[in-house]
């Protein structure tokens, strides 16, 4: 059974709940700050583990203030909404600390600097659920939904996108589904994730369209990735090359060429590797012949490769490096290894394997990619 007790949170961690421990239980608790007091109801999901639900706070942290979103708490969105902005990424940074520290014995001590960018509007993507005609997010914790008249997170074009559905919230009538929007300011693609009547099709080719769109110079498609920050693409990018140039660099999981653009700027060849038809079919336009782009796998693609290029730059997807990767990134010894990282957890345990391979830290970065969330995005450069 519930019960309510007084808690004093004495960190928030990587997912952004704070932490309690009251009698040596462990107590997980969204929407607070480190040194706060506060009222929640608690109750067991494990043996030592408890999750509470925020009811008051009794003695608010000076970073504490008011969210700017009507449904911060209940859309399952944003974690951070109640933080000064500088307060979250000084959160993130310890998160990401700890965390190395916890699952990939990593005890860096140096800085990791932050590369931030405007923390509202910034998002190029959003996926929506429809249900009865109602336009939202998911709540938090659950698969209700909870429907929105606008996102204070998303870009003043998805805004206007969302405008428009709930303006004809009439004709969506019994339809339940998703649907993915991205846009360039100018253009909104549209995917629709579900079947949907012709009549609600037409009501999605109303705001935009299936087609590819053109985004800072990539050609983009709908099944294709691309970051969602607008604001800090080139600083990422930055980040990530930093000074690097020379003869030769591997662009591992390359999407639909973010990297390998730039990598091809600084050094005579570039091979990029990616496994996503759609996301290759995007490289290879916006690249053609000045990089060499191979439709397979990184696994596939590295266990028959010979060589020991200047640079490897990997950004793989939440699942990290698999061990085959990280078993070939330490035969191949090349000068350094650059990884963007989307979950500290993954990049710990790839960390731990590169470091006993041979590799040492150089430098890590933290890209501020996600605003208001608990998410982050880490640029961590290795070398021999």
């Amino acid at each position: 059974m519930p019960t309510e007790e007084i808690l004093s949170i004495e960190k928030l961690v990587y997912g952004g709940e704070g932490l309690a421990r009251p009698d040596g239980r462990v107590v997980l608790i969204p929407y607070v700050a480190a040194g706060e007091m506060v009222r929640a109801e608690i109750q067991p999901v494990k043996k030592d583990l408890f999750r509470g639900r925020l009811l008051e706070v009794l003695s608010p942290a000076a970073s504490r203030l008011p969210a700017a979103c009507p449904y911060f708490q209940r859309c399952g969105g944003c974690q951070f909404q109640h933080l000064d902005y500088a307060h979250q990424v000084q959160q993130k940074i310890a998160a990401l600390r700890e965390v190395l520290r916890r699952i990939g014995k990593i005890d860096f001590t140096d800085d990791i600097a932050a590369i931030t960018g405007e923390p509202w509007q910034y998002r190029n993507r959003v996926q929506l659920h429809i249900e009865r005609g109602a336009v939202g997010y998911f709540e938090h914790g659950s698969r209700r939904l909870c429907a929105i008249e606008s996102c204070p997170i998303a870009s003043p074009a998805l805004n206007r996108a969302i405008a428009m559905l709930n303006a004809h919230a009439a004709q969506l009538g019994s339809y339940q589904g998703a649907v993915e929007l991205f846009t360039n300011e100018t253009e909104v693609q549209v995917n629709v994730l579900e079947r949907a009547s012709r009549a609600v099709y037409s009501i999605f080719e109303s705001i935009g369209s299936p087609a590819p769109i053109e985004y800072q110079g990539f050609h983009v498609s709908r099944n294709s990735f691309f970051q969602v920050n607008r604001f800090l693409l080139d600083g990422l990018v930055e980040c990530a090359i930093a000074d690097h140039q020379g003869d030769s660099a591997l662009d591992l999981y390359a999407g639909v060429g973010l990297f390998a653009k730039a990598l091809a700027g600084r050094f005579r060849q570039v091979t990029a590797i990616e496994s996503g038809h759609s996301a290759f079919r995007d490289l290879a336009q916006n690249l053609g012949d000045r990089v060499s782009s191979r439709n397979t796998t990184v696994e596939e693609y590295l266990a028959g490769f010979e060589g020991r290029p200047d640079l490897i730059l990997a950004d793989p997807p939440r699942a990290g490096l698999t061990k085959h990767v990280v078993a070939d990134l330490t035969r191949i010894q090349a000068a350094s290894v650059v990884i963007v990282a989307c979950d500290p957890a993954t990049l710990a345990r790839d960390l731990q394997g590169l470091i006993a391979g041979g590799y040492r830290i150089h430098k890590i970065m933290l890209v501020d990619l996600f605003p208001q969330t608990f998410h982050l995005e880490t640029v961590v450069e290795l070398r021999r």
